[in-house]
Order: structure tokens, then sequence, then C-alpha cells
């Protein structure tokens, strides 16, 4: 299993707590406010918002509490969020790349900063990572009745770079400029995804020995449990025995 579906699947535990449940949904909320904004109320004519409630869906999040959100971002009065990306290194040599959603850009970057700082680690500058992670699409759905090889003929030619099958969920990687056309084939192929996004996958990642590799991954935690942080991207290597470890 790729680094990339370790993390997801660690992810996907860790949110089936109810306070992370709370969190996935915060950031829903932040992905449907933006994209209501930038293009309007309604999803059919909305690529953006779209893609937001199918993210919804794929968090369990309640269709009225959907509908809510759309109908509260297109409110005058509703919060403008600015989306902004912050780009450090653990100790170590780790990069880790965050990605926010924030009505107040100052509070973000001293938290941020802070968390860093307090682990050990640095904030630098934007492009400082870019040659650490590819950005990507990256899908996940259920396999449901479908043969993988008949399933990986038919996504290939929409631009399907790596397929993967956990159990009976197929994870999906495809270019950026492969998004949409991926996005295109599911919904001809009536196969709603689980999370559809575009991603930051690093290029090559690194091995630690394992505790100094649990103190990156509780930085990693501690960025990702702020408000205002929608995602956080590393390239430390998820060793089997940093797996275990962080199960314990």
């Amino acid at each position: 299993m790729s680094g990339h579906s370790k993390w997801s699947t660690i992810k996907r535990k860790k949110g089936a707590l109810d306070a992370k449940r709370s969190k996935m949904f915060s950031k829903v909320i932040k992905e449907i406010t933006v994209a209501v904004k930038e293009g309007g109320e309604d999803p059919d004519s909305n690529p953006r918002l779209r893609l937001a409630v199918a993210n919804a869906k794929g968090v369990n999040m309640p269709k009225d509490n959907v509908s809510r959100a759309i109908k509260k971002a297109g409110d005058k009065g509703s919060a403008n969020f600015d989306e902004v990306t912050y780009e450090g290194y653990a100790p170590n040599g780790i990069g880790i790349f965050v990605e926010c959603t924030t009505d107040n850009l100052q509070r973000t970057v001293a938290n941020v900063r802070s968390y860093f700082t307090k682990m050990g680690g640095s904030l630098g500058k934007n492009g400082s990572l870019s040659f650490v992670f590819d950005r990507k699409g990256v899908f996940s759905f259920p396999q449901g009745e479908w043969d993988i090889e008949e399933l990986e003929l038919e996504i290939i030619d929409a631009g399907a770079e790596e397929i993967e099958l956990e159990e009976s969920t197929v994870s999906v990687t495809t270019a950026m400029e492969d998004f949409g056309s991926m996005m295109k084939k599911l919904e001809e192929l009536n196969i709603e995804p689980e999370s559809a996004k575009l991603e930051r996958l690093a290029v090559n990642t690194e091995t630690l020995d394992v505790q100094t590799a649990l103190k990156v991954m509780r930085l990693v935690d501690m960025i990702e449990d702020d408000d205002d942080v929608q995602e956080v991207y590393h390239n430390l290597e998820l060793t089997d025995e940093l797996m275990e470890a962080m199960d314990e």
C-alpha cells in the first residue's frame, strides 16, 4: 500500500471518532461556502459546489446540514473565507504542506507558525516545497459489483495513473489536469465517490526511526486539529513499524 493510502486509512479511522467527525463536517461546510461564493447555489451549474456536496456525502453529512450550509453561504452577511497555504519543515527535514481556509489570516499564520516552532520545526517560504509534492487528483469509492480488471479498463482512458484496491474501496490517482475527466467518467459509470479531491502527494518519502517519526506525526496532528486547517500533507514514509506505534 502506498504512503498516501496508508495516511488516508489512518485519517478514515480517526474520522470515526465524534470529535474528528465534527472537524470533517466543518471542513466540508467551508468548502461549500467558498464554492457557493465563487459560483452560486446550484450544484448543476457549479462544479466546485457539486464536488463539495459529493465530499459531504462521503463523510456522511446529513442532507439537511448540506442544504443549510448552501443556503447560509448564499446569504450576503455570511463569512468570507480566504484560501491560503503554508509550507514548512518538521525536525529531520520532513516537508509539511498545509492548506487552510480562514476568515482571519493573521490568526491562522500565527497559529501555524507556533505549531512548527513548538515541535522544533520551521515555517518556510511558499514555493519551498514545490519539488517535494505533486498535485494529483485522488478519488476513493466503493468497488460495488465491478470486476476490478473491467473497472480499470473503463477508467484508464479517463486518466487513471494508479489504481489501488483496499478491502472493498478503490483508490484512483490522476494527473491534476485529468481531475475533471475522471469525475465525468465516474458519473457515466454511476459511481459516486466517497471522496474526490486535488491532493499534494509526495514525490519521494523519507524514512525516520519510529520515535523520531512519532514526533513528526504529533506535529501533523497538532496542525490538523486547528479549525482553520483543511488538509496537511507530508513526505514521511509510513512504515509498518510506525503504523503499529500510532495504533498503540
